[in-house]
């Protein structure tokens, strides 16, 4: 339960984004689901593989490749499908960082709701 109801709100979460940031679109509601749901398989396969790749570059900058790394991701996911754009590179730097605070008030709120009922 929630897995779907984390998944639904990161879908919102991609429409809050492209409703903020002009250099992202999102067609539709359906098309916000499939990128969240592109972008969780990114962040869970390629994201690891990457980070362990570029972790010279990682330490020597003290972390701030991450943001390019989810960058990558946040493009990557806007290339393959065709209800979600990014207008280049820096668009989705900036849009990987909403859609990243989004996603941390979201996974702090979904904690405090699924503990407080257990």
């Amino acid at each position: 339960m929630k897995t779907l109801v984390r998944w639904l709100l990161l879908a919102a979460a991609l429409l809050l984004v492209a409703h903020l940031y002009s250099g992202v679109t999102v067609q539709s509601f359906g098309s916000a689901m499939i990128a969240a749901l592109v972008l969780g398989l990114f962040n869970a396969i390629v994201r690891p593989i990457l980070v362990v790749l570029t972790l010279p570059v990682t330490v020597v900058t003290l972390g701030l490749f991450l943001f390019v790394i989810n960058a990558l991701m946040f493009y990557w996911a806007a290339g393959l499908l065709d209800g979600f754009q990014v207008r280049g590179f820096g668009a989705a730097v900036v849009g990987s960082l909403i859609y990243s605070v989004c996603g941390l008030v979201i996974d702090a709120a979904l904690e405090r709701l699924f503990k407080s009922a257990d």
